[in-house]
C-alpha cells in the first residue's frame, strides 16, 4: 500500500515537473490517463494565471469529473478562467450552468452574478445592435429579484444605469435620424415614442425642439387640405416647448418657426374670410 502511495506521488511529481516545462505539456497532460494528475495541473495553471492552458485541461476534465469529487472546482474554475480570458459568453453561459447545477453550492449566487456581468461586458457601443445590452438588463433585474439583499446590488444599480442609458441614447439617435433624412413625419413620431418612454431624458430639450421643427416641415409640405390642421399642431408644439424650456438655446429657431406657422395660418384666415365675402 505505501508503495503503490509513493508511485502516485512521483506520479504526481513527473506530471507536476512536466507542467512547468516544455512546450507541449498541456497535449501529454490531456493523454495522460491520470485524472488526478491531471486536475492538479489543471489547477496549478489556473492559479499561476495561465489561464488558456488551464482551459484545455478543465474541458478535458468537464465530462470526467461530472457528478463526482472536483465537479464543483472544475465548473467554478473552468468559468472563471473562460471570464479571465475575457471569452464573455462562453462563460456567461457555464456561470449560468453552475447556478442551476449548484443551486445549493456557497457559489451559486456568485455565479448568477458573474453571469450577468458577462452579458454586461458583451454590451456593444451604443451606436450598434443592442440586443446584448438588453439581454444584460434582464440578467441583472433578474438577480436582484432573487437576491435583493446583496452586497452587489449597489453596483448592479450603476451597471443597470449605464445600460439604460444607452439604450436611450441610441432609441434618441435612431429618432433624430428621420430628422436627419428629412423623413419629418416619421421623426415626429419617433421622437414623440422617445419621449414618452424617457420623460425624463438628457435629450428631452433636443428631442422636442426636433419633435417641433418636424411638425412645421410636415405641416407646411402637406396638401393644402391638411396644411391648417397639421400647422396647428405646430403651434402647440411650440407652446410646450417654450413653456418647457424658457431658457433652451434653441428657443430662437423655435421662435421662428412659431412666426412663419402663424403667417401660413394667417394666410388660411385671410382667404377664407375672402371666401365668406364673396
Amino acid at each position: 500500500m505505501h508503495a503503490m502511495k509513493l508511485n502516485k506521488s512521483i506520479g504526481l511529481l513527473a506530471l507536476t515537473i512536466l507542467l512547468l516545462t516544455g512546450c507541449d505539456n498541456v497535449n501529454k497532460l490531456i493523454k495522460s490517463n491520470d485524472s488526478e494528475a491531471k486536475y492538479q495541473a489543471a489547477v496549478k495553471y489556473y492559479d499561476n494565471g495561465q489561464y488558456s492552458q488551464a482551459i484545455q485541461l478543465f474541458e478535458n476534465l468537464f465530462v470526467q469529473y461530472h457528478g463526482k469529487e472536483h465537479a464543483e472546482d472544475i465548473a467554478w474554475r473552468y468559468a472563471t478562467a473562460l471570464m479571465n480570458t475575457k471569452d464573455y459568453y462562453t462563460a456567461g453561459y457555464q456561470f449560468s450552468n453552475f447556478a442551476k447545477r449548484y443551486a445549493y453550492s456557497d457559489k451559486a449566487e456568485e455565479a448568477l452574478f458573474l453571469s450577468a456581468m458577462c452579458k454586461y461586458y458583451e454590451s456593444p457601443e451604443y451606436n450598434l445592435d443592442q440586443q446584448q445590452t438588453k439581454e444584460a438588463i434582464a440578467a441583472f433585474e433578474s438577480y436582484v429579484d432573487r437576491y435583493p439583499q446583496s452586497t452587489h446590488v449597489p453596483e448592479i444599480n450603476q451597471y443597470l444605469d449605464e445600460l439604460r442609458s444607452k439604450l436611450m441614447r441610441k432609441d434618441y439617435e435612431i429618432a433624430y435620424n428621420y430628422y436627419e433624412t428629412e423623413q419629418y413625419n416619421a421623426a415626429y413620431v419617433s421622437l414623440g415614442r422617445f419621449l414618452n418612454e424617457y420623460p425624463d431624458s438628457p435629450y428631452k430639450e433636443k428631442a422636442m425642439f426636433y419633435m417641433l421643427s418636424s411638425s412645421y416641415e410636415y405641416g407646411i409640405n402637406s396638401t393644402e387640405e391638411k396644411q391648417r390642421e397639421r400647422l396647428q399642431q405646430v403651434i402647440n408644439d411650440f407652446e410646450r416647448f417654450a413653456t418647457s424650456f424658457q431658457d433652451s438655446k434653441f428657443l430662437g429657431e423655435a421662435q421662428k418657426i412659431y412666426t412663419k406657422t402663424r403667417a401660413a395660418l394667417a394666410k388660411y384666415e385671410q382667404q377664407s374670410n375672402q371666401t365668406i365675402k364673396q
